[in-house]
C-alpha cells in the first residue's frame, strides 16, 4: 500500500510503530556486540578457504562407499519422523484450545531435534527409534500449532450457511477441513523438507545419514568429498516436488521403516535407569527426603548449576540470538530483490533462486560447522550462518510476496522503487516473517553449543559427555523455558503491531 493510502486508511501510525520497534531491536543488538566473542582464532583462514573452494570445484562423488544407503537413510528418517509428527499434530490440533495441550506442544517444539536425540541416545542407543523420535516429537508440537491456527483461520462463510442439526464431526470433515486442506498439505510438504535437513544433521550425533559422512569428511579435511555430499543434498532438496509426489507417499511410507538400519533391540532396564536414576538430581538419589540436609544439598546443587552454567549459557544464547536476528533482518531485505519480478528479469531471478536455495537448504548446524573450520570457535561463525540461512528463508518469502504488489503507473525504478515503494508496502509482512523466525533462531543458537560455542548447548553437551544426565536435563528444561518465553514475546509484539499471522511456510 503506498504511503498516501496508508495515511488515509490509518495505517501510518502502525507503520511508524513497526519502524520504532525495528530501531529498538537494532539498538539491542548493537548493545550486545561488545559482549560477544566475534574473533577469528585460526592462524591462516585464507589457506583453509582456498582448500574448501578447491573442494567445491573438484567434488568427489565416488569417495563415499555407502552413498546410496546414506541418502536412503536420510530420506527414511525424515519420512517416518514427519509422518508420525503430522498424524500426532493433526490429532493434537483438535484439542489445541486446551491449555495443557498447548503447553505440551510448546515444550516439545522448544527442544531442538539434536537435544531430543541426545536424550534418546541414553535410553535407546543408536537405534532407528532414536532418530525417528528426535524428529517426530518436536515436529508434532510444531504441526499441532500450525494445523490448529490454519483451521481457525479458515474462511467462516461456509459455517454460516450450515443447516441446524449438523453434527460437529460432519462440520469438521465436510466444511472446515476442505477449506484448510490445501494449506495443511503444503505445510506438511514444507515440514518434510525441514525433516530432511534435520535428518542430515542427526548424522552429527552418530546416526548413519548424510551428516555422519559429512562430518567425517570435514574432520579429515576431505573437502572434495564434503562438497559432493552437500551437492547431493541440495539436489535432494531441489527435486523434492519431483520425487515426493502425493500418490507415491503411501508406497514410501511402507518401505521407509525397512530402510532404517541399526539395532532395534530396546533394553527396558536402560529406559528405567534413565527415568528413575540418571535424570534424578544427584542430591536426591537414595537420599532421605525427610532430612533437611537433603534439600539443603539440592539448593546448593541448583545454585552451583545456575551460577556456573545456566546463567552464562543463557547470556551467551541471548547475545548471539539478538545479533543474529538483526543480521538476518538486514540480509533478508538485501536478498529478496534477487528473486523479485520488480527488480530482475528471468535470468537474474534464476541465479537468485539458486543462490537462496543453496543457503536455505543448508542447515544452520552444517553452515556453522563449515565456518568453524575457517574462523575457529567463536560466535562469528554462528552469527554468519544463522543470518545467511534465515535471511535466505525470509528473503525467499518476501520475494514471492513482492511479486503480488501492484505498482502505480508512475512508480519509480531502481533504488527508489526499493526504498520508497516496495519495502514500505511490505514492511509489516517482513516483520511478521522475522518475528516468526526469532524463536527458531533462539532454538538453533542453543544447540550450536554442541559444536563448541559457549551457548546453553555447550554445557548440555559437556554434562552428557561427563554422564551427568541430571544436569543435562535441567539445562535442557531451562532451554525450553527460554524458547517458550521468546515465542510468547514474539507473539505479543506481533499482536501489538497487528502483523499478519498467515505465514505457514515460515513457521518452525
Amino acid at each position: 500500500m503506498p504511503p498516501a493510502a496508508e495515511t488515509s486508511s490509518g495505517l501510518r501510525p502502525r507503520y511508524s510503530r513497526a519502524v520504532w520497534v525495528s530501531f529498538l531491536f537494532i539498538a539491542i543488538a548493537a548493545a550486545c556486540l561488545p559482549f560477544a566473542d566475534l574473533s577469528i582464532s585460526t592462524l591462516d583462514p585464507w589457506t583453509e578457504m582456498e582448500r574448501m573452494l578447491w573442494g567445491v570445484l573438484t567434488p568427489d562423488f565416488l569417495a563415499v562407499s555407502n552413498l546410496g544407503t546414506a541418502i536412503l537413510q536420510t530420506v527414511a528418517f525424515a519420512l517416518v519422523g514427519v509422518a508420525l509428527a503430522a498424524v500426532s499434530g493433526f490429532v493434537m490440533a483438535q484439542f489445541f484450545h486446551l491449555r495443557l495441550v498447548r503447553l505440551l506442544c510448546a515444550v516439545a517444539r522448544a527442544i531442538h531435534e539434536i537435544f531430543w536425540a541426545l536424550i534418546f541416545l541414553q535410553m535407546f542407543g543408536l537405534s532407528p527409534l532414536t532418530g525417528v523420535l528426535a524428529i517426530a516429537i518436536p515436529y508434532a508440537g510444531i504441526c499441532a500449532k500450525v494445523y490448529a491456527e490454519t483451521l481457525e483461520e479458515a474462511p467462516p462463510a461456509a459455517l454460516k450457511v450450515l443447516p441446524a442439526g449438523v453434527s460437529t464431526l460432519s462440520t469438521f470433515f465436510f466444511v472446515r477441513l476442505p477449506d484448510a486442506w490445501v494449506h495443511i498439505k503444503n505445510y506438511t510438504l514444507y515440514r518434510f523438507e525441514c525433516g530432511l535437513r534435520s535428518s542430515a544433521v542427526l548424522g552429527f550425533v552418530g546416526l548413519p545419514t548424510l551428516g555422519y559422512y559429512l562430518e567425517t569428511a570435514f574432520s579429515e579435511g576431505n573437502y572434495s568429498e564434503a562438497a559432493a555430499l552437500l551437492m547431493i543434498f541440495y539436489v535432494l532438496i531441489a527435486t523434492l516436488r519431483v520425487w515426493a509426489k502425493p500418490r507415491l507417499l503411501g508406497l514410501y511410507l511402507v518401505v521407509a521403516p525397512f530402510l532404517l538400519s541399526g539395532s532395534s533391540q530396546i533394553r527396558l532396564d536402560n529406559v528405567l535407569r534413565f527415568l528413575g536414576e540418571d535424570i534424578v538430581p544427584a542430591p536426591l538419589r537414595d537420599a532421605n527426603l525427610l532430612d533437611a540436609g537433603t534439600w539443603s544439598g539440592l539448593a546448593d546443587w541448583l545454585g552451583m548449576l545456575l551460577a556456573d552454567q545456566a546463567l552464562p549459557g543463557i547470556v551467551a544464547t541471548v547475545l548471539l540470538t539478538q545479533i543474529a536476528l538483526v543480521a538476518t533482518a538486514f540480509l533478508s531485505l538485501a536478498f529478496f530483490p534477487l528473486i523479485s519480478e520488480k527488480f530482475f528479469g528471468r535470468f537474474g531471478r534464476t541465479l537468485g533462486h539458486i543462490f537462496l536455495v543453496v543457503l536455505r537448504s543448508t542447515p544452520e548446524f552444517i553452515l556453522v560447522y563449515i565456518f568453524l573450520q575457517l574462523w575457529g570457535p567463536s560466535m562469528l561463525p554462528a552469527v554468519v550462518a544463522l543470518a545467511l540461512h534465515n535471511g535466505a528463508i525470509i528473503g525467499h518469502l518476501l520475494g514471492r510476496y513482492s511479486d503480488e504488489i501492484r505498482l502505480r503507473p508512475d512508480s519509480p525504478v531502481g533504488i527508489n522503487r526499493y526504498a520508497f515503494e516496495i519495502v514500505p508496502r511490505m514492511y509489516g509482512q517482513f516483520l511478521a516473517f522475522l518475528f516468526y523466525r526469532w524463536e527458531v533462531i533462539m532454538r538453533e543458537t542453543a544447540i550450536l553449543g554442541v559444536l563448541g560455542i559457549a551457548t546453553l548447548g555447550f554445557y548440555i553437551d559437556s554434562a552428557i559427555a561427563d554422564i551427568r544426565l541430571d544436569r543435562a536435563m535441567l539445562l535442557i528444561f531451562i532451554t525450553a523455558l527460554l524458547n517458550i518465553g521468546i515465542d510468547s514475546l514474539s507473539r505479543l509484539i506481533r499482536d501489538r503491531l497487528r502483523l499478519s499471522t498467515r505465514v505457514e511456510s515460515c513457521r518452525g
